[in-house]
């Protein structure tokens, strides 16, 4: 029982921790940049994204180990995994290319396919789908950040 926590944590923990590898320093290039207001500072980032990482890797949990149709489980988290995709591409695009209008567009895709997973996770079983809801209000908040700087540099 516990390998299946350890993984359902542990791989968007992973999806993220390759993803920031992947754009190490580019917090100082971000930092550069002209902001739009309400931007965190850079240290909020790593916290935000872990919680929410481990928030997705839970609700994921409770989806694979529910009672429901093995259908309704496996589009869910098809679901899940494509969003996933997106999410580790994202970074790539706004950080490491420096691609802010192809990343806002790709951010509104990730959305898009969070806010299903989230209707399929809340189908399955409510809670996960509402353990879902930071990841999207945060995404929310990126997006605005995303278009601030796009616009703004």
């Amino acid at each position: 029982m516990l390998p299946v926590w350890i993984v359902g944590i542990g791989l968007p923990l992973a999806v993220g921790g390759v993803a920031a590898w992947l754009t190490m320093g580019s917090m100082e290039v971000y930092g550069a940049l002209m902001q739009p207001p309400l931007s965190p500072p850079g240290w909020v980032f790593p916290v935000v994204w872990s919680i929410l990482y481990i928030l997705m890797g839970i609700a994921s949990v409770l989806v694979w180990k529910s009672d429901a149709p093995e259908e309704e489980k496996q589009h869910a988290l098809r679901l899940y995994g494509v969003q996933l995709i997106f999410n580790f591409i994202w970074p790539l695009l706004f950080f490491r290319a420096g691609w802010y209008g192809t990343a806002f567009v790709w951010l509104l895709l990730l959305i898009l396919l969070v806010l299903a997973t989230t209707a399929a996770f809340r189908d399955i079983r409510p809670l996960a789908g509402y353990l879902l809801v930071p990841y999207v209000l945060w995404l929310l908040f990126a997006a605005y950040l995303n278009a601030g700087v796009w616009l703004l540099n």
